[in-house]
């Protein structure tokens, strides 16, 4: 039974840290927004870059501290440093991107660069 949970928790953590951390992303034609969860982590320890279409995360988390004398039966946590690449939809003003984070959760707004928003052409008649 214990080799099956094994298994299962394997299948279903981070197979490697750029699968680290999850995140959504939704997109309309004004901004994308991208939401994670980041336990843990304080904002001191979170970096967000934009260049172009590129957003870019780095991070890190310090493992929990025990005490003298004690060991870990189990440590299934992550801790260490991490990089994860998103490439947007089109082109993001990165004066505008606005980052916010409340009880875990990461949520960066990207405004679509003014230029590269779609215009709407009017016919004129003659």
């Amino acid at each position: 039974m214990q080799n099956e949970m094994n298994s299962l928790l394997s299948r279903l953590a981070p197979s490697s840290m750029q699968d680290f951390p999850a995140l959504n992303m939704w997109a309309n034609e004004e901004k994308a927004v991208v939401t994670t969860e980041l336990p843990g982590i304080t904002t001191d320890d979170i970096e967000i870059s934009v260049a172009g279409r590129v957003l870019t995360m780095r991070g890190s988390r310090e493992p929990e501290k025990t005490e003298e004398g004690e060991s870990y039966h189990r440590r299934e946590r992550w801790y260490g440093k991490f990089t994860k690449t998103l490439e947007m939809p089109f082109p993001v003003d990165p004066v505008k991107v606005e980052a916010r984070f409340n009880k875990g959760v990461l949520s960066i707004s990207l405004p679509r660069l003014e230029a590269d928003k779609p215009k709407k052409i009017i016919v004129k008649i003659g």
